[in-house]
């Protein structure tokens, strides 16, 4: 037991030979084991996640700075998040015409027909001004236009981004705000 005890103790080193050193295998690259148009897919899949996420955390940072109030948008901002075509301008620009009022879609639809050889129904103009209200607010939590009765008209908030022609806005507030006005009336003619 002695012999063997002092055998672990001693240190022998085993000697190797250069040649006996395994070279180092060459290693495939991703492009070999995958293709190289499968690589090029998922390369840009990644690059497609990345640049959602981006936007994504845009659109919260300016759904933000309209909750504080900062959030400021041009005419050309809101043309880049609603309108995508040379038909949804003309409808906007038809509306914004109308004024305050609004127009029927049956109406902007005639109208923008004889500005241009679009051979819209008044159901194309209500199906694409709410596909441009879904757009913008997707991007800005804002709506373009809103319907008052059977007419469609701007809203305040776009109103401001393409500045008023003439005398079209109105110092009336959403009907949310008028019903707290009428209340808030309503509780000083009871007190006086």
């Amino acid at each position: 037991m002695i012999e063997q005890d002092k055998q672990d103790l001693e240190e022998n080193t085993a000697q190797t030979l250069d040649k006996d050193i395994e070279k180092p295998r060459k290693k495939r690259t991703a492009e070999q084991k995958i293709g190289r148009q499968k690589l090029h897919e998922i390369k840009t899949m990644k690059v497609y996640s990345q640049n959602e996420r981006i936007l994504e955390q845009l659109r919260w940072i300016r759904i933000r700075l309209e909750r504080i109030g900062e959030a400021d948008y041009s005419s050309k901002d809101v043309e880049g998040f609603a309108v995508v075509d040379e038909v949804d301008r003309e409808i906007v620009q038809r509306i914004r015409e109308a004024g305050v009022p609004g127009v029927l879609p049956k109406v902007a639809a005639a109208d923008v027909n004889q500005r241009g050889t679009f051979n819209l129904r008044y159901y194309d103009v209500s199906r694409r001004i709410l596909r441009m209200n879904k757009r913008l607010h997707y991007e800005t939590g804002k709506c373009l236009f809103e319907k008052r009765g059977h007419h469609w008209a701007l809203t305040r908030f776009a109103f401001d981004s393409y500045g008023a022609i003439g005398d079209e806005v109105e110092d009336t507030n959403s009907e949310g705000d008028r019903a707290s006005e009428n209340l808030t009336e309503k509780e000083f003619g009871e007190e006086e």
